[in-house]
């Protein structure tokens, strides 16, 4: 579902004199469905580089990325939008929603995107929502006015609102409390089990055990590493 081939990846500093910096190289990756892979490595090592390139928000130097057959790095922009609205989810640190849209409305955009009934989608919004604690009461207000914690709930609410084929997980557990951590850690049991392929970042050295198949050291990515 996932599979990355001798990826390479740089940034460019324009402010510097246009400094190019190698950050990533010869990097390659095979996840199959119902598989949950962690990346780890130490601060900086592009962990989080790495994720972003198979979301398609930074661009490969070179190498491939297929994600369902398609390849990221030569996608088209409209190819891109598809691809996170059928097939690849994304669970981030941060929330970042339109103010003012209702909480569940938010949670409910990735089934309403689909064309899914309102009514339909809004139920699996609530369901959601409910297990991962959220109070009714807040679910007709934006959830920008939320607590940190509250704000990463929802977050977690509409990643697994439509059933991706294939999941990113940035640091889903992070700051949750342990009955909320065991909700999240039950909703990627569930999507690993109908076949989702997972790509993660778990610092959570006890959910990482417990849901990976495998882990995968970006260090090995490295320019340094990989000469």
């Amino acid at each position: 579902m996932i599979e990355i081939e001798n990826l390479c990846k740089s940034f460019t500093l324009h402010n510097q004199g246009s400094a190019v910096i190698p950050v990533m190289a010869g990097a390659h990756l095979r996840v199959g469905p119902g598989e949950c892979v962690a990346l780890t490595g130490q601060s900086g090592a592009g962990k989080s580089t790495l994720m972003r390139m198979i979301w398609g928000n930074y661009l490969a130097a070179s190498g491939t990325i297929r994600v369902g057959g398609l390849d990221v790095t030569r996608a088209t922009p409209r190819e891109i939008i598809a691809l996170r609205r059928d097939t690849l989810g994304y669970v981030s640190q941060f929330l970042r929603v339109v103010p003012r849209v209702p909480t569940r409305t938010v949670v409910a955009e990735p089934l309403l995107a689909l064309g899914v009934a309102p009514e339909a989608a809004l139920a699996r919004a609530e369901d959601l929502l409910r297990q991962l604690n959220i109070p009714a009461r807040l679910w007709d207000l934006s959830p920008t006015t939320f607590s940190g914690g509250e704000q990463q709930r929802v977050n977690i609410a509409r990643g697994f609102a439509h059933d991706y084929p294939a999941l990113l997980l940035d640091e889903p557990t992070a700051s949750l409390d342990g009955a909320n951590r065991e909700v999240v850690l039950g909703l990627i049991e569930a999507a690993k089990a109908r076949g989702a392929a997972i790509v993660g970042i778990f610092h959570d050295e006890a959910a990482r055990a417990r849901l990976c198949d495998r882990e995968i050291d970006v260090t090995h990515f490295t320019p340094q590493r990989a000469a």
